[in-house]
């Protein structure tokens, strides 16, 4: 599906709360993951394996030196992140579908930046267990405020999967800067379970974002048909699936044991019907104080954009924006120069920037 909105346009939105302007940036063959560096310049994955730098000037530079990237269906370069202490360490995280032994499992790599050219490329999370499925992967990449970094895993496609606590997928995954194992994980001594696993029972979780005020993780995943949920997963929680979910099937059939268990978690919120949620971040900066602290969710399938407020803890939507503007919205961000940036997962697809009209 090409763009709704015409690369070189710019359109403005009357919202509930300001009006704002969408400007479509660059193009891009199924963009995945974002992120701004502090010069102003932005990268940008695409699925396919390759990687971007978006400069101030409008030009676009391909970046070079990846690791081997395994792109099938669901899977290939998928999100990237530049180090909190980028302007030391010039490093970035980027997550993706590494090849290996029986098919392909998500990575995250740490890269220094040289220029446009990759180097000292460590892998420092390597799924334990590839298998040939093409979907599931997860993956965001959301850095804690104790020099650790978070990870999210999809179950493969095989649900028993995300129940097996040695087994990495359908988890989030907590590492140290270095790929190290934090001391405080929930199986850190690896008796219990993998050391690297956080939290266990997810679907696909392709949303991530740290509350700007507490800095606790929330995490967005899809469920089947219905069943899309919202998360804070807690370290050593089991978050149910498959054992437990609000959807069903795609077959319509029953998931699991119904929609509670006891010692697994219940969702904030869910969606019946399924959005398909994807991208996920807070309101930050002072662009939109009037969006300060709301949620926004990225949707594939109903291709809008989520707005959420909290009541008593719990996200609550309030406000769908952008629905049918611009196709499948894959990532979402507020950057550091206080705009709201959109990835919309289409071929072409587009870096799109959303400001505030005053």
């Amino acid at each position: 599906m090409a763009l709704a909105l015409p690369l070189q346009a710019a359109q403005e939105f009357e919202t509930k709360l300001l009006t704002i302007k969408a400007e479509p940036v660059m193009e891009f063959s199924h963009p995945w993951g974002m992120t701004m560096l502090p010069s102003g310049d932005i990268l940008v994955t695409e699925r396919r394996g390759r990687l971007w730098r978006v400069s101030g000037d409008g030009a676009k530079i391909e970046i070079t030196g990846l690791p081997k990237v395994a792109v099938m269906g669901q899977g290939g370069l998928l999100d990237v992140a530049a180090d909190p202490e980028f302007e030391e360490t010039g490093r970035i995280f980027f997550t993706f579908s590494e090849p290996g032994s029986g098919g392909a499992g998500t990575a995250l790599a740490s890269a220094k930046l040289n220029g446009d050219q990759l180097e000292q490329v460590r892998i420092l999370f390597s799924m334990n267990r590839k298998t040939g499925q093409s979907r599931h992967f997860g993956s965001r990449i959301v850095f804690g405020r104790d020099d650790t970094v978070f990870i999210t895993t999809g179950d493969r496609g095989d649900g028993p999967r995300a129940q097996d606590q040695f087994d990495h997928a359908g988890s989030v995954i907590r590492l140290k800067l270095d790929g190290s194992i934090p001391e405080d994980n929930p199986f850190s001594e690896g008796h219990d379970g993998a050391p690297e696993i956080w939290s266990i029972g997810h679907r696909n979780p392709q949303g991530a974002a740290l509350d700007p005020g507490t800095g606790e993780l929330f995490t967005v995943e899809h469920g089947a048909r219905g069943g899309d949920e919202i998360n804070a997963p807690k370290g050593g929680r089991n978050y149910g699936w498959p054992v437990i979910s609000y959807g069903r099937h795609y077959s319509g059939a029953k998931i699991g044991e119904g929609t509670s268990k006891t010692g697994m978690e219940q969702p904030l919120h869910y969606w019946d019907p399924s959005i398909a949620p994807s991208g996920m971040a807070f309101g930050t900066g002072d662009q939109f104080p009037e969006w300060n602290g709301h949620l926004f969710v990225g949707a594939l399938k109903d291709r809008k954009l989520v707005r959420l407020t909290f009541d008593n803890g719990k996200p609550v939507p309030v406000e769908v924006l952008f629905e049918g503007e611009f196709g499948r919205i894959r990532d979402v961000d507020f950057f550091a120069d206080g705009n709201l940036y959109l990835l919309t997962d289409e071929d072409p697809g587009a870096l799109i920037r959303v400001m505030p009209v005053r």
